[in-house]
């Protein structure tokens, strides 16, 4: 009887400990359970603080970007014409198309009319951009061409020849600018900022068939770049 009984209570005593041991190892996995959820809840809220960050930076990036697009458009709207450019929005672009006006062929010496031009132009260029300067990453004077060159029929020697014209030809028209007594207060701003880029014919300019408009790629562009990216990217590398 009393042996019956012990082993009883030494049953009783094994599925109490077996329970307890099962209940400690339930209340582990709970906690772990939790602390996974903690992690993932911190993670989760880092990765939509940084993309509110990127949200409200391209948000500022786009009114920024019209704002100087529009104070473009409104003080040269009405001389495009006459110069022969336009006004790209989405690159703040204002290019000038004419370049067979503006140097003779295969030359990147700048003509007296386009001296004249850019002598109107460039001073008002700069008085638009100078309430944004702190979000402008660089101008760039950009030389573009068309895919020819003479008569050589060597796709390489094509390229790297317009390459050096176009090269030539936005220095041209930067060292011209740079000259200007009407843009003395902006030198320094200049040197840090302005660049003189050859694309060569890397960027034509295609008509609505699809062929290369010729004279249009051919042409001088004066290119905002605003420093959102450059903001994005540090957002970035914080979070790293």
């Amino acid at each position: 009887m009393s042996t019956r009984s012990g082993f009883s209570r030494s049953g009783v005593r094994s599925g109490s400990e077996g329970e307890a041991s099962w209940i400690s190892v339930s209340d582990l996995m709970a906690g772990l359970m939790m602390v996974f959820l903690c992690i993932a809840v911190a993670m989760m809220r880092s990765v939509m603080i940084e993309r509110e960050k990127i949200r409200t930076i391209a948000m500022s990036y786009r009114e920024n970007q019209l704002a100087i697009y529009e104070s473009l458009q409104h003080e040269f709207a009405p001389d495009l014409a006459r110069w022969g450019a336009t006004i790209d929005r989405d690159t703040l672009t204002v290019a000038f198309n004419n370049s067979d006006a503006m140097f003779d062929t295969g030359e990147a010496a700048l003509s007296a009319s386009y001296q004249v031009v850019f002598e109107e132009f460039f001073p008002r260029y700069m008085n638009v951009l100078a309430p944004f300067k702190a979000s402008v990453e660089a101008v760039r004077i950009e030389g573009h061409t068309s895919s020819g060159w003479g008569q050589s029929s060597d796709r390489n020697d094509t390229y790297f020849n317009n390459l050096r014209l176009s090269q030539d030809r936005a220095r041209s028209v930067l060292r011209y600018v740079y000259t200007l007594d009407e843009v003395t207060a902006h030198h320094a701003w200049m040197m840090q900022n302005v660049a003189a880029v050859g694309y060569s014919s890397s960027r034509p300019i295609y008509n609505a068939d699809g062929s290369e408009n010729i004279e249009q790629s051919k042409r001088v562009a004066f290119r905002v770049i605003t420093n959102s990216e450059t903001k994005i990217h540090s957002i970035l590398e914080e979070s790293l």
